[in-house]
């Protein structure tokens, strides 16, 4: 059974559908920018999609919305750090930091840190050997805007593709193996709305061989485009069936505001899914084999 790594922490790749609660201590994000600015904040949110049931945290200090102006790292560390000093020692579950900047990054992995999301897909040379000299679990993800110089004619599943086919021969010839590496799509980063629907639709056209796979849709506007456009806040049931779709896929873990919701859909998505295997299986039929 292929597993993916994050430090210490070891997850099965078995169709468990694991939840990563999104914890947003920033000004402006889209959704929930400004709840949990503060680390006594930030912490009771925290513990609370733990209770609720996510397998991990994943704590970010920048907005990446569209048209987002970037902040610099010495900013985002100023807001992150109090965060994960509150994080380090009362989580059970680990926690990944989002960001694009090798320092940032470096500081949270001393401060406890098990993975790092990079939303410009690792392709800072420095924020390689960090993941490589570090052990962490690695989540790269695709984005239009980084990676498709040379490809914009090209259907969206050949871009993400041929960007993972790519950085994770790079990856690998920096000494990160492949059970380290969570491939993310990328959907909302450069992509049209018809694009984000088939990324969602075809998961399994789209996931690399031995890696996890991360889909982060949640309340995003890929939703509210297919569902009349309420505000984010009140995207929750589309989100959770466009994760369930992706699940369906082979998607092993999905990003999530709404992790209570979202850990009851992915785990009756997952019985589903393993009764499915299990007949499909058997040439009799029988699940229990």
């Amino acid at each position: 059974m292929s597993v993916w790594r994050a430090g210490q922490a070891v997850f099965p790749l078995d169709g468990t559908g694991y939840v990563m609660g999104i914890l947003n201590v920033t000004p402006d994000s889209f959704s929930d920018g400004g709840q949990f600015q503060q680390a006594g904040q930030a912490l009771a949110h925290a513990l609370q999609m733990e209770r609720d049931g996510a397998a991990l945290i994943d704590a970010g200090a920048q907005s990446t919305r569209p048209g987002f102006t970037a902040v610099p790292p010495e900013e985002e560390w100023r807001r992150l750090a109090p965060v994960l000093e509150a994080l380090r020692g009362s989580l059970r579950v680990p926690f990944s930091v989002d960001t694009f900047y090798p320092e940032v990054a470096r500081r949270a992995l001393e401060a406890g840190a098990s993975a790092i999301n990079d939303v410009t897909g690792f392709r800072d040379p420095a924020m390689r050997r960090l993941a490589a000299e570090s052990g962490c679990g690695c989540i790269v993800m695709h984005n239009g805007a980084c990676h498709d110089a040379g490809r914009e004619h090209w259907d969206v599943l050949d871009r993400v593709r041929a960007f993972f086919s790519e950085v994770l021969e790079q990856m690998e010839r920096d000494g990160i193996p492949r059970e380290r590496i969570c491939a993310d799509p990328g959907v909302g980063f450069g992509k049209t709305q018809r694009e984000n629907l088939a990324l969602l639709a075809q998961v399994d056209r789209i996931k690399p061989p031995g890696c996890a796979f991360l889909m982060a849709a949640s309340r995003k506007r890929v939703i509210g485009a297919a569902c009349g456009n309420p505000p984010p806040a009140e995207r929750m049931p589309g989100t959770l069936a466009a994760h369930t779709l992706a699940q369906a896929g082979g998607a092993d873990f999905l990003r999530a505001h709404d992790v209570k919701e979202a850990v009851q859909a992915a785990r009756v998505a997952s019985a589903v899914l393993r009764l499915r295997r299990g007949v499909e299986a058997n040439a009799d039929g029988d699940p229990c084999g």
